[in-house]
């Protein structure tokens, strides 16, 4: 069960485009996995802004002179995430965390390709350390649009067998896209399992990729969350169950972690006819 806290701030720093928050939040740092999102109430107590921000978690220490710390990055796009990073050291932040699904590691030592874009790369790092502990081989291909908006590559490095890196403008690594290097890579490792996180557009073309090899692909999907917890239904996304039936399903509870071949990619932010529930879908089982 997530734990809601009132934390407080321990550092706050820039990494490139980006903003690292470490936060002292008692009780959440057990509990989380790689994979898992904390959602942070922004505004402070006077504020109109009611709904929190989801984040994923980066990095977590369970003990230490401050007590447990979880880390997150964030990048400013609107006034909540203004008001975020503006905080300093000493300041209090109400939690709740760690929330939604985390990744499934692999029941025996496997050959890893871990796909980031931007800093969705955060909550593949602290998934790479765990892979590695179980003795996988783990393997990076980071991508931004730019060098200042790529995260992690210097921790991946320390990681990973092997690290390619890309960017639109070619600032960094090669000029291009993930998706454009990932074909080779994923064939000269061997790669046995394909984890994602970043853009929607990036995780359809990540999973079609493993698809064609028959790569099982686990993706973390960047979707608008509101309330974290299931309740506003903002998050919603077509995905298909075990029994081949399509369900608008929760990111935030069911996900954020989703096999990407189950998501329907090119049904994203609309309600398919067929998905169960819906009146067309209705209507066709009393035919």
């Amino acid at each position: 069960m997530p734990v809601q806290v009132q934390g407080e701030v321990l550092s706050m720093r820039k990494v490139g485009a980006y903003h690292a928050m470490t936060v002292v939040a008692p009780g959440m740092a057990e509990l989380t996995r790689p994979g898992h999102f904390l959602a942070v109430q922004v505004g402070g107590p006077e504020s109109s802004m009611l709904l929190r921000r989801a984040f994923a978690i980066y990095d977590v220490k369970a003990r230490g002179v401050y007590g447990g710390t979880v880390e997150f990055i964030f990048s400013v796009h609107g006034k909540g995430t203004a008001w975020l990073a503006a905080r300093r050291p000493q300041d209090k932040l109400d939690l709740v965390g760690p929330l939604g699904q985390p990744f499934k590691l692999p029941t025996h030592p496997a050959t890893a390709m871990l796909v980031g874009g931007g800093y969705g790369s955060a909550p593949l790092l602290p998934l790479a350390a765990t892979l590695r502990q179980r003795g996988c081989r783990v393997d990076f291909v980071l991508g931004a649009a730019s060098a200042d908006r790529l995260f992690g590559q210097l921790d991946a490095k320390r990681i990973a067998t092997s690290i390619e890196v890309t960017t639109d403008d070619g600032s960094m690594g090669r000029r291009g896209r993930v998706s454009d290097v990932l074909p080779a890579l994923l064939d000269r490792s061997g790669s046995e399992v394909v984890y994602a996180c970043g853009p929607m557009a990036m995780l359809k073309a990540v999973t079609e990729i493993s698809s064609e090899r028959q790569i099982p692909c686990q993706v973390a999907v960047e979707e608008a969350m509101a309330c974290g917890i299931g309740v506003c239904m903002t998050c919603v996304l077509p995905v298909i169950g075990d029994d081949g039936q399509t369900r608008m399903v929760r990111s935030c509870v069911e996900g954020p972690v989703f096999l990407g071949d189950r998501v329907r990619w090119d049904d994203v932010g609309t309600l398919p006819p067929d998905v169960v529930g819906s009146l067309n879908a209705v209507g066709d089982s009393h035919r």
